[in-house]
């Protein structure tokens, strides 16, 4: 019987160092066939352990008393607003997707966990439990910056309730916060969805750049990136993406949607509206670059001053910088931070949009291969 014991004991120990050691493993015979835990699997076995805490289903439930608090909704589920550790949270449960949407769900959590900067939205935990997915980030108390930015009906133009000198620093956040996805990160991330509806505003209306689901991982050395299908919002997409006679994708592809929402920031597409014609051919970024030619008064809403009228310039010509039609002629990120850091007087028209003179397009900034 004493042999018994000590061959109980010792088998005892040995699945007991097992568990502690092979805990993947284990999990890979407990749920054979669940095929999350496959993806977890593969995913751990080529990026290595996240760096960001796992919770239950049930610990999400009790994390936000039960979904009581409804911050929002869209297409891709809803968020409530939570509490972890004394702290409150925004809470992302998300949809279930029949096309690989817990491959989309991990992209998010590999891209962002690994990032810590002050203009990109910080992960605090993630949940992937069977069939449900839920993200937990840091609370933005102002919400998202299109809030902030609504379409009047009556008059076609953008009424903003931010002062520009406000929108100014925005702009310049969300331009250091792809920065440093670009460049400062050991595994540079393209985030390939920016807008406004991704850029979240905390209680002192610093910017910060979430939403990584359509975000894609490459190595730094490497500028361009193969992609299969479209991917961003309407509006928003670089022509590249649609089609490659144009360029490569690459991050320059960032920069054409940074570029398309600081116009919009500044209301110049919403203004184009109400001046121009709906029936007219005349391409936006032409009107605006003949308007700011002709060193014409701007007139938007919310301007009081000089001060507000070069503020609305320098973002307009950033601007049209960013969304030239061909990825060569953009600037880098980096080039846009310096471009909104110096003064209006000193910054370049950029040449004519493609769509209404191609005889231009081939013009650098400031003569710089960027």
């Amino acid at each position: 019987s004493t042999l018994v014991v000590a061959g109980a004991v010792v088998l005892v120990m040995v699945l007991a160092c097992c568990f502690r050691t092979n805990i993947i493993s284990a999990n890979t015979l407990l749920f054979p066939r669940d095929p999350t835990h496959q993806i977890i699997e593969g995913f751990l076995k080529e990026h290595g352990p996240l760096p960001t805490a796992r919770y239950s289903y049930s610990e999400v439930k009790k994390m936000t008393n039960f979904f009581r608090n409804k911050l929002g909704q869209g297409g891709f589920g809803s968020v409530y607003k939570g509490k972890l550790h004394d702290r409150h949270v925004a809470v992302k449960i998300l949809n279930r997707s029949e096309d690989n949407g817990e491959e989309e769900f991990i992209n998010e959590v590999a891209s962002i966990s690994r990032t810590s900067h002050v203009n990109v939205v910080r992960l605090l935990g993630f949940c992937l439990d069977k069939s449900k997915r839920a993200l937990i980030y840091e609370f933005m108390p102002n919400g998202s910056l299109d809030k902030f930015i609504y379409h009047d009906k009556n008059s076609l133009r953008v009424s903003c309730q931010l002062d520009y000198e406000i929108l100014y620093d925005i702009a310049i956040g969300i331009a250091r916060g792809l920065e440093y996805l670009h460049r400062g990160c050991n595994t540079r991330i393209l985030h390939f969805d920016i807008k406004p509806h991704n850029i979240l505003l905390d209680d002192e209306f610093c910017p910060k750049i979430s939403d990584f689901g359509l975000a894609k991982l490459c190595p730094r050395k490497e500028s361009a990136v193969s992609i299969f299908g479209a991917r961003g919002t309407a509006g928003y997409i670089a022509p590249e993406i649609f089609s490659r006679n144009f360029g490569p994708v690459s991050h320059k592809s960032d920069v054409y949607s940074y570029g398309m929402m600081v116009i919009e920031m500044v209301g110049m597409k919403h203004n184009f509206k109400a001046k121009v014609d709906c029936s007219s051919e005349i391409y936006f970024p032409q009107w605006i670059y003949n308007f700011l030619e002709s060193e014409q008064e701007l007139s938007l809403e919310n301007m009081i001053d000089e001060s507000d009228d070069k503020i609305v310039r320098k973002m307009s010509i950033v601007g049209l910088w960013c969304i030239q039609t061909y990825p060569s002629t953009r600037p880098a990120i980096s080039r846009v931070v310096e471009m909104l850091e110096s003064k209006v007087e000193l910054l370049q028209i950029p040449p004519k949009p493609f769509l209404s003179d191609p005889s231009t397009s081939s013009v650098n900034l400031s003569g710089q291969t960027l």
